[in-house]
């Protein structure tokens, strides 16, 4: 375990990082959301659940697997196990949050590249974290950077999808009761 635990500690400044980063855009979308909130309606809470709320849950999941990656958990398995659920229940909610794009119609409508950074990107990002909890419970040595390569997908799908939101928001007519 000790090599093991210098090993995480040698991942300490990239999970530090990767936290502080997830933790801000999480303000930063709160921030630009209540900003452009007279541009939402409630025509719009379909899309809100289907695109906004997603993104600020995955920036969520990141700072979470990284809060957990920096306590000082007793073992590796602990770790693992804790990551692993975590990863099923993102993977879960990818589900939850494709199924409700194609109930809402937006799925016909979505560009190639909004499918793969909505959806699948995210999704991935889940299976790998899933899969580095898996290879954490097996002690294998690639389980950190497994765990870097999802969160780096997650966070990298997260600011494509906050950016292409904010684009959105910008470019939508002012309401009409302006």
């Amino acid at each position: 375990m000790e090599q093991a635990a210098g090993t995480i500690r040698d991942w300490h400044d990239f999970y530090m990082l990767v936290g502080t980063a997830s933790a801000t855009l999480v303000g930063l979308t709160f921030v630009a959301i209540t900003i452009a909130a007279n541009a939402l309606t409630r025509q719009h809470e379909a899309g809100v659940q289907a695109f906004i709320t997603p993104t600020v849950v995955h920036f969520a999941a990141i700072l979470v697997a990284c809060l957990l990656i920096l306590a000082p958990f007793g073992t590796e398995i602990l770790l693992g196990a804790a990551l692993l659920a975590e990863g099923i229940v993102g993977i879960a909610y990818t589900v939850w949050v494709a199924r409700l794009m194609h109930r809402q119609g937006f799925a016909a409508t979505l560009v190639y590249s909004d499918r793969v950074w909505y959806a699948l990107a995210p999704a991935a990002g889940y299976l790998i974290l899933s899969g580095a909890a898996g290879a954490m419970l097996a002690e294998a040595q690639a389980s950190l950077m497994l765990l870097a390569c999802a969160l780096g997908l997650l966070l990298v799908a997260g600011i494509r999808n906050a950016w292409d939101m904010a684009v959105w928001i910008t470019l939508r007519p002012p309401s009409k009761s302006e």
